[in-house]
């Protein structure tokens, strides 16, 4: 808003509502529809598995403190006013003052930001456990964050983590192991013990890159490199039987024997260091001035987290940022972050708006208005699980997982009316991004298109999909024209409504579902 046109948004946000509220009637209506892949029978979800073994698989466990708990609200510590001039450092020293209290229940409490005005030229960063900035409302009178100065991210949460190896090691036995298996074999389980946390090391060879037929990109006739390297997840052991290891955490991929080498899946026992925990930014107004130009040059962002685990972000308004939101942790929470875009950015080069490219991570009743975007996307070796729930993205954009390989995306209950729903091969675009997305799953929801296409060796679902399925080939080519993904019961809504509120529900009881507001 400059501080910016009220009416405008205001008739905007009204809209969302009126369109949300007439899809949802519409799912209410179209109650008929049962998906194969997954179903209610006799108040309990079945899964249909692939010739392989592989399925969907359960997403409850993405969200704060792992899906299912309700987001607390630690006592306030100290309270500030807007000034006039540059806030950024009144707001800093009250956090970093906050920071060195001793815990209570995790948390050391809150900032508590009155209704005002706060001019910030820099980033306000919380880099302690148990911190929380609070505003006094998101609306134009509530407690607004004016980015002044030079281009920087307005809240940054940053931990410093360093992962160690115990050196006890073991490799898989199986031969193969499918997407959202919650156990696996070891050819040697006796050093490891319950609660150990685990890293599973999947190689990048050259067989499996050629298997998913990603050898061949090409890019104004200079060859493109997809993944090197290894794809990494954690996971902490639940249950130890001789040499079978269940863990925590659902695995997002298929671990195939053939395409993995001759040393194959590594499962080596870790710590971690300097991981941040329970932090939250909450009721806030963050305004940029109006950005447009190109990706490449500076822009306002609105917040970002990485190195950081069990925490939120929620009812937070923002205004013109580029690039927005960046959450690279674990166990966090994004929910009703409302952006509004009043230029679009140009060029063909797109920005993504909300970055997903964590472990856990549930972005729930989030929107955009905007165009030439990504709405929501993700980058290079996501292990997720990632659930985008009851999102309503407007304007020329897309949900499109973007770069080398994410794994375990759950897109549920979204609306993109003007816009599409991708998951797809990329190919040579951005240098070769190739096959973006493998085991994702689009549950009823609507947009103008859909892009499914299907990786070799996995799979991709739009289920009880309202919009137009396209066919294309690898970006730059003709032809061929690209396998699709499994669509099962198109222009139907099917039962349940919600997957994952459904999946977390038969997981921790219909408390968990209360508990996050439904």
């Amino acid at each position: 808003m400059n501080r910016i046109g009220t009416k405008g948004w205001l008739l905007l946000a009204v809209l969302q509502v009126v369109l949300a509220a007439g899809f949802a009637q519409k799912v209410k209506q179209d109650k008929s529809g049962k998906s194969e892949w997954v179903y209610l029978d006799k108040g309990k979800l079945n899964y249909k598995t692939l010739p392989g073994g592989g399925r969907i698989m359960d997403f409850s466990y993405a969200g704060y403190m792992g899906g299912g708990v309700a987001i607390p609200a630690p006592k306030v510590q100290l309270v500030l006013s807007s000034q006039a001039g540059d806030n950024t450092d009144a707001i800093q020293l009250a956090i970093d003052k906050v920071s060195q209290m001793p815990l209570e229940n995790g948390f050391r409490g809150a900032v508590l930001l009155r209704e005002g005005v706060y001019d910030c030229d820099r980033a306000l960063v919380i880099n302690s456990n148990g911190v929380v900035l609070r505003g006094s409302g998101s609306g134009e009178k509530g407690t607004v964050i004016n980015m002044t100065g030079k281009p920087h991210v307005c809240i940054s949460v940053r931990g410093a983590v360093e992962l160690k190896s115990s050196g006890v090691s073991s490799v898989f036995a199986d031969t193969y192991v499918s997407s959202g298996a919650m156990s696996f074999t070891l050819k040697d389980a006796s050093r490891f013990a319950v609660g150990d946390m685990i890293r599973i090391s999947r190689p990048v060879t050259e067989a499996w890159v050629h298997f998913m037929g990603m050898d061949r990109l090409m890019r104004n006739g200079k060859k493109q490199t997809w993944i090197t390297g290894e794809i990494t997840t954690e996971r902490v052991i639940k249950e130890i039987a001789k040499n079978k290891i269940t863990v925590d955490v659902p695995l997002t991929d298929s671990y195939d024997a053939q395409y993995l080498g001759k040393e194959g899946v590594e499962v080596t026992r870790v710590s971690m260091d300097g991981m941040l925990s329970q932090i939250g930014f909450e009721n806030l107004r963050m305004v940029s001035p109006k950005q447009s130009g190109t990706i490449n040059e500076g822009h306002h962002k609105a917040f970002s987290m990485s190195g950081v685990s069990d925490a939120w972000a929620r009812n937070i308004d923002v205004f013109n940022t580029v690039n927005s939101v960046s959450v690279t942790g674990k166990r966090i929470t994004v929910e009703q972050v409302r952006i509004f875009h009043e230029l679009p950015t140009e060029g063909a080069a797109k920005p993504a708006d909300i970055n997903g490219s964590g472990q856990q991570l549930l972005f729930n009743k989030c929107s955009i208005q905007g165009d030439n975007m990504f709405f929501f996307g993700t980058g290079a070796k996501v292990t997720g699980p990632v659930v985008v729930l009851n999102c309503v993205f407007r304007g020329n954009g897309w949900i499109q997982p973007h770069q080398r390989w994410a794994t375990g995306l759950l897109v549920d209950g979204c609306r993109v009316p003007d816009g599409g729903i991708d998951f797809m091969n990329r190919g040579a675009m951005g240098s070769g991004h190739g096959w973006a997305i493998g085991w994702a799953v689009a549950w009823n929801c609507a947009a103008k298109s859909f892009l499914n296409q299907q990786p070799p060796g996995a799979a991709n679902w739009v289920i009880g999909g309202f919009g137009e399925p396209q066919k294309k080939a690898m970006p730059f080519d003709q032809v061929p024209l690209l396998a699709e993904g499994i669509y099962d019961v198109p222009g139907v809504s099917v039962l349940p409504q919600s997957l994952y509120l459904e999946q977390l529900s038969e997981r921790l009881g219909a408390q968990a579902v209360k508990n996050i507001g439904y």
